[in-house]
């Protein structure tokens, strides 16, 4: 390929403070310090009436079924796999094309996580290779939405009933994202997001649980909080809570003070989301029949949220070394989660895995990132590297 070091910067574009485009940025709406100070001066600041709003809004807005907003996105994943009876000597198949949270859940309770491959043209678990791993110890399938674009899950569905397993997603890059015209948030068993630093939508650090079953959601929502049903365990007069804990429950509600920074971020969210979108169009048509690039391939009948923008290319330290060398951002995002020791080490027979691990590459896709921004990029990317 060219020598990117020697070409003309070609657009002329101005680079953020810093002269460096990111990969991510952090998007914080221009309310949400009122909303957040107005909290502060309440000095209500754990799970109340905004929680309770906020979980609306998603509800409303993202199409999410019983949405239990939490302290994170990790505590969704375990919350739902405690939920849905998941334990010592269970299997639950998953992607390796994940970040460590997704399997470290089911660790956590005492289940073993097998790993099938993905689908080498976007990073999704392939449900072709999911059956032959089932077995009488199989009790979930945990489909992860790699970069925002939702899995095959009429497919993993199917698989699902016919063996009686639960469908868990792991939508932690997927919120407004949809599938055959479905939200994710409103289709499987439980459907976990993440409202981390980073994600499109942020409360600081926070996540929500979706469960289709409304008995089950009920469960969802009191075992966020220690297990105690706070609709139905009024307070006596003598200033006790009275309940009775009948199964194990964890602190993992959202607080009001995380409520507000998500509220004040929610607004505007569909207009980010179709900025974000075209974005996205503007790389596929800038980027396309560059030598060296393949794009990741998507099917029409869904609609991914965006979280990422990637592809396969061709010597990559060297693409990763010319976009830093122009003040672009480049990286991998997570090699195969199987390499770690805990979870079994590197399985070379997840061969869509490995070729994924040695080609994919992420460039910068976030809110603060501008049009002429990801001209200059693709700019920079077909001057060769």
């Amino acid at each position: 390929m060219a020598d990117i070091s020697a070409a003309p910067v070609g657009t002329g574009v101005a680079l953020p403070p810093g002269g460096f485009i990111p990969l991510f940025t952090t998007f914080v709406h221009p309310s949400a310090s009122q909303r957040v100070g107005a909290v502060l001066a309440s000095t209500f600041l754990s799970e109340g009436k905004l929680v309770k709003e906020f979980e609306a809004r998603l509800s409303a807005e993202l199409g999410m079924l019983h949405p239990a907003a939490l302290n994170s996105g990790t505590s969704a994943l375990h919350l739902a796999l405690e939920v849905a009876g998941v334990g010592p000597g269970d299997e639950v198949i998953l992607s390796p094309q994940t970040f460590i949270a997704s399997a470290i859940t089911v660790v956590q309770v005492g289940a073993k996580p097998v790993f099938a491959d993905i689908h080498y043209e976007n990073g999704n678990i392939d449900p072709a290779d999911i059956a032959h791993r089932i077995t009488p110890r199989t009790k979930a399938i945990m489909a992860v939405h790699w970069g925002g674009y939702p899995c095959d899950m009429a497919e993993i569905h199917a698989i699902a009933k016919e063996h009686g397993l639960v469908v868990i997603e792991d939508a932690a890059h997927a919120p407004g994202a949809t599938y055959r015209g479905q939200a994710i948030g409103s289709i499987s068993d439980y459907t976990c997001f993440s409202f981390q630093a980073i994600k499109h939508l942020t409360t600081g650090d926070g996540g929500a649980l979706c469960a289709r079953d409304p008995e089950k959601a009920r469960e969802v929502f009191r075992r966020r909080w220690f297990g105690i049903d706070r609709a139905n365990s009024p307070v006596n007069e003598v200033g006790e809570r009275e309940y009775d804990l009948t199964d194990v429950g964890f602190k993992y509600h959202l607080s009001d003070y995380a409520a507000a920074l998500g509220l004040a971020n929610l607004d505007g969210f569909a207009e980010r989301m179709a900025a974000r979108r075209a974005l996205v169009e503007q790389y596929r048509t800038g980027l396309q029949a560059v030598p060296g690039l393949t794009h990741f391939v998507h099917a029409a009948d869904r609609e991914s949220a965006h979280w990422l923008f990637g592809f396969h290319v061709e010597n990559r330290l060297e693409f990763i070394r010319a976009l830093k060398s122009k003040g672009v951002a480049a990286s991998v995002v997570h090699d195969g989660i199987d390499n770690n020791t805990l979870f079994g080490g590197k399985r070379p027979e997840l061969t869509q895995q490995r070729r994924f691990d040695d080609t994919q590459i992420h460039i910068p896709l976030h809110d603060a990132l501008t049009s002429e921004q990801a001209a200059y990029i693709v700019d920079v990317i077909r001057q060769g590297w």
